[in-house]
């Protein structure tokens, strides 16, 4: 067993004393005067000793105090001086390091607390892991943006969490930056990296969202090509079909006829041609909607009516299901008619004899699936892209005029193949 510097004082402090009185009984016993005036003497010297003894145990006293109130990270309990220079030095440390101290906790406090709020504001998705790679934190972004709340995401890893952009993410690496895709017109930039917290490493995960900085750059970009192809075309045209026309007036003989036709038939491509180009200048003069309320299910019956020969000419069921009651959504009726005509038309255009096309209604979304042919992985991200088409003959107009109409209104969408083969088109009215 080992014994502290104090026990093993005070063992030395009793062992010398015990001495002297032995020694002074023993040796002084017969004369009374010495002996009494010895025996003061070492009481005296047991009271400096104990003096002494206290002396020494003050700082250790106030150093086990000050551990104490370090261990319970209290910084606010200060000493005050004694008049015991070597105390008062250890005092003036010990209250110089507790200030040092209390600083550095109060500036911690602020910079976690701004951290905090920063990232509670912030217009990017910010997930935070422990150290086992479980989400611990998800700020009100990134719940809007995965459409969860706060408590479904934290204590999981990604790929417990059934999204299409976290299956996406689930086996990304460090420090890795990626653009993807979502199921509609949404893309994000990813960027996964890790900070030290205690010695031990915690990933972070930022999810920014690209969407309407791409689609502004897009529309600039062919918006401008547009109008000087429209530009340029329609004066062309203008000019040719009078040079046609006046050149057709010459030729009614009948020995001309052949001629004449010619004639008629470069006029009508010509025609065709500037019906063409103003397709793609509707796109880019599309107006902000004129929204009224409108009932939904009058409007999905009458469309169903409109493209119900279409579908019955390639064999499809076109099948719309209603609420009982009227859904009011307040919509521009011209634009979200031509975003019905295009997506059906489309879905039927998908589906071979036998298929169905279905048009199901609610209060909060309207969405049109079919069980034709699957959207393909590869061709998923781009369906939504200025121009892209599958058909030979296609100018990818329609998409991108629905595409554009749903984000004037502010609707939601999303297009997507199911693992049940249904490919949907939804449209979320946000109420």
């Amino acid at each position: 067993m080992k014994l502290s510097l104090r026990t093993k004082y005070l063992f030395y402090i009793i062992a010398i004393h015990a001495a002297l009185i032995f020694l002074i009984f023993k040796w002084l016993q017969e004369n009374k005067l010495l002996f009494i005036v010895s025996e003061v003497l070492v009481l005296a010297s047991v009271l400096a000793a104990i003096q002494i003894y206290r002396a020494f145990g003050q700082p250790s006293q106030f150093i086990s105090a000050g551990i104490e109130a370090i261990k319970d990270k209290d910084f606010t309990i200060k000493f005050v001086p004694t008049g015991n220079r070597e105390v008062d030095g250890l005092i003036d440390v010990y209250n110089l390091m507790i200030d040092q101290l209390r600083e550095e906790r109060t500036k911690q406090m602020e910079q976690q607390f701004f951290l905090e709020k920063l990232i509670e504001a912030s217009p990017i998705a910010t997930l935070i892991f422990d150290f086992d790679r479980r989400i611990s934190s998800a700020n009100p972004k990134a719940t809007a943006l995965l459409q969860r709340p706060a408590n479904q995401l934290t204590g999981r890893h990604l790929s417990e969490i059934d999204h299409p952009l976290l299956n996406q993410l689930a086996h990304s690496n460090d420090s890795e930056t990626r653009t993807l895709k979502g199921t509609g017109i949404e893309t994000y930039r990813i960027q996964r990296s890790h900070f030290m917290d205690r010695g031990f490493r915690r990933d972070f995960m930022l999810i920014e969202e690209l969407t309407s900085e791409i689609l502004e750059s897009e529309k600039k970009a062919y918006s401008k090509v547009i109008r000087m192809m429209a530009h340029e075309v329609n004066n062309s045209i203008g000019a040719i079909n009078s040079i046609l026309n006046v050149t057709k007036s010459y030729m009614d003989a009948p020995d001309q006829e052949d001629v004449s036709h010619a004639l008629q038939i470069a006029i009508e491509r010509n025609d065709r041609l500037n019906l063409f180009m103003r397709r793609f200048a509707d796109v880019v003069r599309l107006p902000p909607p004129h929204k009224n309320p409108v009932d939904l299910n009058e409007m999905v019956r009458n469309v169903s009516r409109l493209m119900h020969p279409q579908a019955a000419a390639r064999g499809v069921v076109l099948h719309h299901a209603l609420p009982p009651d009227s859904v009011w959504v307040p919509v521009d009726v011209v634009q979200l008619e031509q975003v019905l005509v295009n997506v059906i038309k489309n879905a039927i255009e998908a589906c071979i004899a036998g298929q169905t096309v279905d048009i199901l209604v609610a209060s909060e979304h309207l969405m049109i699936r079919d069980n034709g042919i699957p959207i393909s992985p590869d061709l998923e991200t781009n369906l939504f892209n200025p121009f892209f088409s599958t058909k030979p003959d296609g100018q990818g107009i329609g998409l991108t005029l629905t595409r554009d109409i749903l984000l004037n209104h502010g609707f939601p969408f999303s297009l997507k193949t199911n693992p049940d083969g249904w490919t949907e088109f939804t449209i979320l009215f946000g109420k």
